[in-house]
């Protein structure tokens, strides 16, 4: 199984959105097979085989999400960080402004959805190999 220290090494190397499908590679690599992102707080839960689960406490200092979703100002910023143009910490916020309280990836099926804080998918996009 997988540990958050290996999870920390992969995504170490993560500068910007253009290296998210290398992240991805590393994951599975490592068995994970998909993850929820809490942009709150920032925390991240993964998943493997057998209902393996760990989760990483490391946070920042809390995000306000803001209550309903702005799905196309979302995409405006999200074509922005997968290009380069922002760090992960600023594609949080980006993401609180928008609405957008948690991603969740599935390696198994190579997507990652976005999700307002009511559960709802905002966004399904498939995650380049």
């Amino acid at each position: 199984m997988f540990t958050i220290a290996q999870i920390k090494d992969a995504h170490s190397k993560v500068k910007s959105g253009t290296d998210f499908p290398a992240y991805i590679q590393d994951l599975i690599e490592l068995g994970v097979q998909g993850y929820d992102t809490f942009v709150n707080d920032g925390h991240v839960e993964y998943f493997g085989n057998n209902n393996f689960r760990v989760a990483s406490t490391e946070t920042y200092e809390s995000i306000a999400v803001a209550p309903s979703a702005n799905k196309e100002r979302f995409i405006e910023f999200l074509v922005m960080h997968q290009d380069g143009q922002t760090d992960y910490h600023t594609f949080c916020h980006h993401a609180a402004q928008c609405g957008i309280a948690k991603w969740s990836v599935n390696i198994i099926e190579m997507t990652c959805t976005y999700f307002d804080l009511s559960e709802a998918a905002i966004i399904i996009e498939k995650i380049p190999n």
